[in-house]
């Protein structure tokens, strides 16, 4: 014969990953935060000396 299957769930055991896996840690959201500011500020044009054309049509 066959074990019956539990009605509930089980006792709770410790599990191998800590309880706060899947969430970033502070030190993660805040290096993110910084690089996102990075990425909205505002960039400055750099001097041209290339005639009016961009990177694409300089590299041909």
């Amino acid at each position: 014969m066959s074990v019956p299957t539990p009605a509930g769930p089980g006792p709770e055991e410790r599990a191998l990953q800590p309880p706060d896996f899947g969430r970033p840690s502070p030190a993660l959201l805040a290096r993110a935060d910084r690089g996102y500011a990075r990425f909205l500020a505002p960039t400055t044009s750099a001097a041209s000396d290339d005639n009016g054309q961009d990177d694409a049509a300089r590299q041909r």
